[in-house]
């Protein structure tokens, strides 16, 4: 029987094809003792299965960066592997095979669910989800153990993909998907930030998730029509809708060609005010899709992906090789470079790491670098010594206070006079950037003024912080919106006040990338967007049909209206 059904949309497209259940049903394994002659051969059995899914991951973490993909993936495959090296997860099963003389199996699923459970406690959302992460480890290994490692079907004659369909999907597993003919993705759980979309974008597979129950209602091999755009999910479609989604399919693909055509096309408006079209990146694998994009430079280098995931963290000297490849690739072009912004949803594996009640409130960002010295000092080196090969611009993120900038400033001069005194090569002029994430900043924009010449907003953070909601948590995503006049008044402050002040500013979030708020930012007085490079064209598309000087006086009237929904009709129409 038919049926919609509509989710949150994190990844654009149409794709038509059929269903594959990733089913959970694996960790309901069965219980056996085991002689005492053989449990020695049972332990035996669980280290073999453990050293088979490590040297799985090992493998996928090459495909990710082989492919390009988010630089996330690596940092979550790596979280999967410290969690192999756990005392508290494999050791623990070991232990549990010889005192219970159990299969190794059971073992591991009992030590599973002692761990989930007490995740299950933490208060922080981020934190407590983590046990998904448990969860995914596990099932790979029982698989090992059982000799049943989750194929999936051979490709089709009929020309259809495959349409995942599961509960939720790790990023080991979504990037393993990579070579085979996978359509979309659907998911029960998960957000905009969930391992699953941010997969998903990085392929250009589109995916819908926060489906709740889609597991339980599709039948494997059925037919699925996913529109990643509008969060829209058809089940069992007939002839004439699969026809009708065909021809759309169609029509995105033409529209993505001709996209391609605007690659060396100047990107300014239409009464000649020039706009810089920047990318987000994680690391130098990014530099191909900059290229493809032709963008104007980095506006945001993420570099906590050098230092997550990982036991032993990222010396001067590599950080140095990463920086450096990135500023030669783009060579004459300005690349951006955040300090680490760790904390909150981005953790690292320390020892002696304190567990904080509201991490995104907490430690975080700024806050952390200055609580880490050392790290942060080795991070500076290492970025001021890049400097002399290429437009290095340092941002800081998340400063809330001007004493955080005031020592983050004289940190960098310190490490600055080491290197000179070491002979080292330096650029005579780096900028130096703030990040503005929280209302305090935004706020004051007057105590940049002197300390940096340049700001960057990050929308994804401000609108979180503005409203009060983890953007992370799916209960809550629908409270998350841009749009909110409260946002607006912050972001076109911003804009404004740092413009005045004589300082370039840009917006670095998810809204810099989408063609919806495009106008109405540039409305603003917005001259910098950076976004994932697979929107530039896109967005350089809207501006080379838009005209500043007749949208300016648009915007401040939206800006001074209240009510939210005659606001967002006023947004639309603008972008229309």
């Amino acid at each position: 029987m038919s049926f919609t059904i509509h989710g949150l949309p994190v990844s654009q497209g149409i794709a038509i094809g059929h269903a594959h259940l990733v089913s959970r049903a694996l960790l309901e394994v069965n219980h056996y003792h085991v002689a005492e002659r053989h449990v020695a051969d049972e332990v035996r059995r669980l280290d073999d299965a453990v050293a088979a899914v490590r040297d799985e991951l090992g493998a996928l973490k090459l495909t990710a960066a082989s492919s390009h993909a988010h630089g996330e993936v690596g940092a979550f495959v790596d979280l999967q592997l410290i969690m192999l090296a756990d005392p508290l997860l494999v050791d623990a099963a070991r232990t549990l095979i010889q005192e219970r003389r159990c299969n190794a199996e059971w073992a591991m699923v009992q030590q599973m669910e002692h761990l989930v459970a007490q995740f299950e406690q933490i208060e922080d959302s981020y934190l407590r989800e983590r046990k998904a992460d448990v969860v995914q480890v596990v099932e790979r290994v029982v698989k090992s153990l059982i000799g049943h490692p989750g194929h999936l079907p051979p490709k089709r004659r009929d020309g259809l993909g495959t349409i995942i369909v599961a509960h939720d999907l790790s990023p080991a597993d979504t990037i393993g998907f990579r070579d085979h003919n996978i359509a979309g993705f659907l998911t029960d759980i998960g957000g905009p930030t969930s391992h699953t979309a941010i997969v998903a974008r990085t392929l250009a597979i589109p995916a819908v998730v926060g489906l709740h129950r889609i597991r339980e209602l599709v039948e494997e091999n059925e037919l699925i029509i996913i529109d990643g755009t509008l969060g829209i999910v058809i089940v069992d479609p007939d002839e004439a809708i699969v026809e009708e989604y065909r021809l759309r399919r169609s029509e995105l693909e033409l529209k993505r060609s001709r996209l391609k055509l605007l690659r060396d096309t100047p990107s300014s408006t239409l009464d000649g005010r020039a706009i810089a079209l920047l990318a987000n990146i994680e690391g130098p694998g990014d530099v191909t899709h900059i290229r493809a994009a032709n963008a104007d430079g980095v506006g945001l280098y993420r570099t906590e992906f050098l230092f997550m995931g990982r036991e032993d963290l990222p010396g001067e000297d590599e950080q140095f090789e990463a920086y450096r490849t990135v500023l030669k690739a783009l060579a004459g072009r300005p690349v951006t470079i955040r300090t680490f912004d760790v904390g909150a949803d981005k953790m690292l594996s320390m020892p002696n790491q304190r567990e904080e009640p509201n991490p995104a409130l907490g430690l975080r960002a700024i806050r952390f670098s200055l609580a880490e010295p050392q790290m942060f000092r080795t991070q500076l080196r290492a970025l001021l010594r890049a400097s002399a090969y290429g437009q290095l611009r340092i941002m800081i993120p998340m400063v809330s206070h001007v004493q955080e900038l005031d020592q983050a400033l004289t940190m960098i001069a310190l490490a600055r006079d080491e290197l000179l005194a070491e002979r080292h090569r330096i650029a005579d002029r780096v900028e130096i950037g703030a990040m503005i994430e929280v209302p305090a900043a935004a706020l004051a924009i007057g105590m940049f003024k002197k300390r940096v010449s340049f700001l960057s907003l990050g929308t994804n953070d401000l609108i979180q912080y503005t409203l009060a909601i983890d953007r992370t948590d799916d209960a809550v995503v629908h409270l998350y919106d841009p749009l909110h006049p409260a946002v607006l008044k912050l972001i076109s402050g911003t804009i404004q006040a740092g413009t005045r002040l004589g300082m370039s500013v840009s917006v670095c979030g998810e809204m810099a990338g989408d063609p919806n708020y495009t106008r109405l930012l540039l409305g603003m007085g917005l001259r910098e967007f950076s976004m994932h490079p697979t929107n530039v064209l896109e967005i350089k598309q809207q501006l080379l049909h838009a005209d500043y000087s007749e949208l300016a006086p648009r915007v401040q009237r939206i800006l001074r209206m209240e009510e939210p929904a005659r606001l967002r009709e006023a947004v639309m129409r603008l972008a229309n």
